[in-house]
């Protein structure tokens, strides 16, 4: 790494960074915990021991995910030391090691923190560090990449859809095959209202969870988050607020998580519920016949949904040399051989077609995740890197605002648009 990099990124990691990504994480974290011993007792190891640090600390040493990552340390001649962390707290460990020059040698983040870090001058590029990126859908390498460059590969990525309970379409006289739009969506709706059951629940909460499940509808509608406040973002928010006048999605909406929401739709009244592959789990338990559908865009086919997951990328070391070895962990565990077992074992679509067609092969029930995926969005492309969650919160205020009935769409989005435009500047 030029030395330029390295006083860049000791200048640059700042705590006031913490503030933007705080709560990135869309999918949930699990409680925090985690094995391996500290990057300084591995930087004392005279080279044959590589520090890794990743989101998953639900992963013991005896789970599929360590013993690859062990694996991928034999094959390169090394010994893993990894440690598991809760997703925001990783991300404030990340930016206090790369303050100390006590960095990982890989560092496993959620996409959306991917450019904080690269832009605070903790992260190599791919060009630095020699990662190889070409078989990457350029809709997911989007969200590891700030100021034209890349910064790692993503491990895999999951996104939302639209479960749908099949008796409760029935009943209501609706052919899932019709809906294909936002009138059509709405059509449904309102016939499983007359039916006596429920129309549709998803996660509107004032935070980045409400932000993340209002994005399909909002880029769906043809908007750019550059402007909260065109006629196609305001259409957006004005059809969930239809759909809370007209009782299709209950108030409760507001206040959703995503996992309440999915209580609500597990509970067997709800036709449709907003959520991720997550879930797929929890689905087949549910106790009843469940199909899923892409989010339809207003006029028709898939709505780009954000994309969740992580990207393993190589920080910035004083020891250059180290980089070799690094990229040697990191090809291994995104090769197109680990990728199907790292995939299936995080509940991800994979990052490459070789392998989403594997997973099809083996799971047909993953086509639709592997559609919706290939029409997602990272919540950072279009090059707004740390601007995202300045837009993204006056954004979720704006949902929130509409949704309560305390301004109209149209004063809630404009209202947003200035408070981002400010915070962007």
């Amino acid at each position: 790494m030029r030395s330029a990099a390295r006083s860049r990124r000791t200048a640059g990691v700042s705590l006031a960074v913490l503030a933007a990504v705080g709560g990135l994480a869309a999918c949930g974290s699990s409680p925090s915990g985690g094995d391996g011993g500290s990057t300084s007792a591995s930087k004392a190891a005279g080279g044959g021991t590589y520090t890794i640090w990743d989101p998953y600390p639900q992963y013991d040493k005896s789970s599929d995910w360590v013993k690859l990552l062990e694996t991928c340390g034999t094959q390169a001649g090394v010994k893993v030391e990894r440690t598991g962390y809760d997703t925001s707290d990783l991300t404030n460990k990340a930016l206090l090691a790369a303050q100390q020059g006590n960095s990982p040698d890989v560092l496993i983040v959620d996409n959306p923190v991917v450019s904080t870090l690269a832009e605070a001058g903790v992260l190599t590029t791919t060009e630095e560090n020699k990662l190889d990126v070409s078989a990457i859908a350029p809709n997911l390498l989007a969200a590891g990449q700030s100021g034209g460059k890349t910064y790692g590969v993503p491990i895999g990525a999951n996104t939302l859809a639209l479960y749908y309970n099949k008796e409760v379409l029935k009943k209501a006289g609706v052919d899932v095959a019709s809906v294909k739009d936002w009138a059509s969506l709405t059509a449904a709706l309102e016939k499983v209202k007359a039916s006596g059951k429920k129309g549709i629940t998803f996660s509107a909460i004032g935070t980045e969870e409400g932000s993340f499940q209002f994005l399909p509808w909002f880029w769906g509608s043809g908007a750019n988050l550059t402007k909260l406040d065109s006629p196609e973002g305001v259409s957006a928010v004005a059809l969930w607020t239809d759909w809370l006048k007209k009782g299709y999605a209950p108030n409760s909406v507001i206040n959703n998580t995503q996992t309440t929401s999915w209580q609500e739709f597990a509970g067997g009244d709800y036709a449709f519920a907003e959520n991720g592959t997550w879930q797929l789990a929890n689905a087949k338990k549910a106790g009843f016949d469940y199909g899923i559908i892409p989010i339809p865009g207003k006029d028709g086919g898939t709505a780009p949904a954000p994309t969740g997951g992580e990207f393993v990328s190589i920080p910035v070391q004083s020891d250059t040399a180290r980089y070799a070895t690094s990229q040697k962990l990191v090809t291994c565990l995104t090769s197109t051989d680990n990728s199907l077992t790292t995939t299936t074992t995080l509940s991800y679509i994979a990052p490459t077609e070789a392998v989403q067609a594997k997973q099809v092969a083996a799971t047909p029930d993953l086509q639709v995740w592997v559609d919706a995926v290939k029409a997602a969005k990272g919540r950072t492309s279009d090059d707004l890197g740390t601007k995202y969650p300045k837009i993204s919160e006056p954004m979720w205020g704006a949902v929130q605002a509409a949704l309560s009935g305390s301004k109209s769409p149209q004063d809630a989005m404009a209202a947003a648009q200035s408070a981002a435009a400010s915070a962007t500047q």
